[in-house]
């Protein structure tokens, strides 16, 4: 359950497209309010877990989930907390005592607990008053509340230079995986030519099983390339007449919409077109505008270049056009 404000449930809905088990749910005027909100909304058995997250901690990884539902076999709730290592100082400009943070830790989320400890609690607890976690509302209807080890990774975003320091942590934690595609394909009767999507007339046409774009099979095995999903025959075979004559567009959106299930985000696109004839530079800027589209990414991230082989070749001979693509994919470590 995501829960959010009411004028953001239509955006919220609109990032959850797509993935199953998900859903939106309107939030209230407090932290409390919002989690109660989320509660009502889990339907599941009284010694059912229940995980509760603040979305400005966007470090969490199944690691830390795995822990704190082990940790639940054994008390009410869990929760991550760390050691305070900081010299702890109580005052208003001047320092009245200093603080020992002997036995005091940093808790933070996820919080795991049993569903109904944690909905009795929250009925219990006094109208009016605010708590700062949802342990703290376990804690005093008498529950017990495990302590696992925290991880600084789970660290809260709450002033702007926090943002700074999270977009170097989240970058830290991906990398750039390159694939490249190379398809070709002979010169046949016809008076259009299929490529990037753009169609061109032509006093040949391209033979093929599908549509023959050399372009759009070439960046479909370059990103299925970069997650290591194997090639274009293996997920569109040429021996199965469903592709025969199909529109090679829809080649390029199921590779994409695989490295995005990985998790991944394409970065940019570098093809290249090597043939005598048609011309390319006519329709060069349709054909970045549409690969972009397939892509998912600005057209600014894409290049497509023309070259010709002097003569030399089947390309140079004109019995036939080549097509050559890298992709760079940006995915999780």
């Amino acid at each position: 359950m995501v829960v959010v404000a009411r004028d953001r449930l239509a955006q919220v809905d609109e990032a959850l497209s797509g993935l199953t088990g998900w859903k939106a749910v309107t939030g209230g005027k407090t932290r409390a309010d919002s989690v109660q909100a989320g509660l009502a909304a889990v339907t599941a058995g009284r010694n059912q877990p229940v995980l509760v997250h603040d979305a400005a901690r966007p470090f969490v990884t199944r690691e830390h989930v795995d822990r704190l539902l082990a940790a639940l076999e054994l008390a009410d709730g869990a929760v991550p907390a760390l050691p305070v290592p900081d010299t702890l100082k109580r005052g208003d400009g001047l320092v009245d005592e200093t603080v020992s943070r002997e036995g005091l830790w940093r808790a933070q989320t996820p919080q795991a607990f049993k569903v109904a400890k944690l909905k009795a609690a929250y009925r219990r607890w006094p109208t009016g008053e605010e708590p700062t976690d949802d342990a703290a509302v376990v804690e005093r209807a008498g529950g017990s509340v495990a302590m696992i080890p925290g991880d600084p990774m789970l660290m809260k975003l709450t002033y702007p230079e926090d943002f700074l320091m999270a977009e170097q942590l989240a970058s830290s934690r991906r990398i750039l995986r390159m694939g490249q595609g190379i398809d070709a394909h002979r010169f046949g009767p016809g008076d259009v030519v299929w490529l990037c999507g753009i169609r061109i007339e032509h006093d040949l046409g391209l033979v093929g099983h599908s549509d023959a774009d050399c372009g759009l099979h070439a960046l479909t095995d370059a990103v299925l390339g970069a997650i290591g999903a194997g090639d274009i025959g293996e997920h569109f075979p040429p021996s199965d007449p469903r592709w025969k004559g199909a529109s090679s567009d829809q080649f390029l959106v199921h590779a994409v919409k695989l490295a995005q299930a990985q998790g991944g985000r394409i970065i940019n696109a570098d093809l290249t077109l090597i043939c005598e004839r048609p011309k390319i530079g006519p329709h060069r800027n349709a054909m970045r505008q549409r690969i972009a589209e397939l892509l998912d990414i600005p057209v600014h991230r894409v290049s497509v270049k023309a070259t010709t082989t002097e003569g030399m070749g089947f390309t140079g001979r004109e019995e036939g056009l080549m097509a050559q693509a890298v992709v760079a994919v940006e995915t999780p470590l």
